[in-house]
């Protein structure tokens, strides 16, 4: 076998390409919502506290679950198109944070986690940075 030598260019150009075909490859693999529905990530958090306390995998499992932050993955084709209900157009879209009802949408168990399906109309905000939100409060 020969090693063939490329142009450092070429080289990041193909890997760049490795990496896309590889991303687009895993995104394949998540449902893809229907109508009206969203998929969301929930935030996962960190694994260790700002004193340096790591945390367990169940305690970050347990945290995602009782998320209210995730980010959009996929955004059904009907989603917000009935003009009637959103005058002002999309409330969000694909790559944004959003904080929605704790107990909202269908969950889905993947590896390493949780997705969750809402409603379009289930979205209550947008956020830039998801640590920007603490963790829900309870009464």
């Amino acid at each position: 076998m020969t090693n063939l030598i490329l142009p450092t260019h070429v080289a990041k150009a193909r890997a760049k390409q490795v990496k896309k075909e590889k991303k687009k490859k895993e995104e394949s693999k998540l449902p893809e919502p229907t109508g009206w529905r969203i998929l969301i990530l929930p935030h996962q958090g960190k694994g260790k506290t700002k004193g340096g306390i790591i945390l367990s995998d169940k305690t970050v499992q347990e945290s995602q679950i009782a998320a209210n932050v995730g980010l959009v993955l996929k955004v059904g084709p009907d989603a917000y198109n009935d003009e009637s209900r959103f005058p002002n157009g999309a409330w969000c879209k694909k790559n944004d944070w959003v904080i929605f009802a704790r107990y909202a949408g269908s969950r889905l168990n993947i590896e390493g986690g949780e997705l969750r399906l809402l409603n379009d109309d289930e979205i209550l905000g947008v956020v830039e940075d998801p640590e920007s939100i603490l963790s829900p409060v309870t009464h």
